[in-house]
């Protein structure tokens, strides 16, 4: 029996990924700035790509999305699948760890917003992820 070799470019692996935490919060042991790994490190990254502003990012001008814009725009569902093809070319742009599987942006009246929830897989894990949030308009 002939066994045939696999190279590394017939299929993908998933690495640990560490990022600081976005509320800042210290860690009760080492005093230090708190982190989230791996599955909430790619949530977090997921959700500041979308509410980013293109220009917002020193030294990276085009990452970000225009959905901060589309937020004053009627609250239709006109508006609603202009801001999910937005945030599909977003991620699907600037995010590699993940393989979207769907993004849902429905209107959220009692919110005067969009409901979002985003399902994607993490490359080389075979469950489907998913974050949900709420675009509002800033007060």
């Amino acid at each position: 029996m002939v066994l045939k070799k696999i190279g590394p470019d017939e299929f993908n692996i998933s690495r640990s990924f560490k990022d600081v935490n976005i509320s800042f919060a210290k860690n009760p042991v080492t005093k230090d700035t708190a982190v989230v790994k791996n599955e909430m490190a790619i949530k977090q990254a997921i959700k500041n790509l979308v509410l980013t502003r293109p220009g917002e990012k020193h030294f990276q001008p085009e990452m970000g999305s225009e959905v901060y814009n589309l937020l004053f725009e009627p609250l239709d569902d006109f508006t609603a699948e202009t801001i999910q093809d937005e945030i599909i070319n977003t991620i699907n742009g600037n995010e590699d760890r993940v393989s979207l599987v769907r993004v849902d942006v429905e209107v959220d009246s009692e919110k005067n917003g969009f409901q979002v929830e985003v399902e994607y897989r993490i490359v080389g894990i075979p469950l489907v992820e998913q974050i949900t949030f709420v675009l509002q308009r800033p007060v």
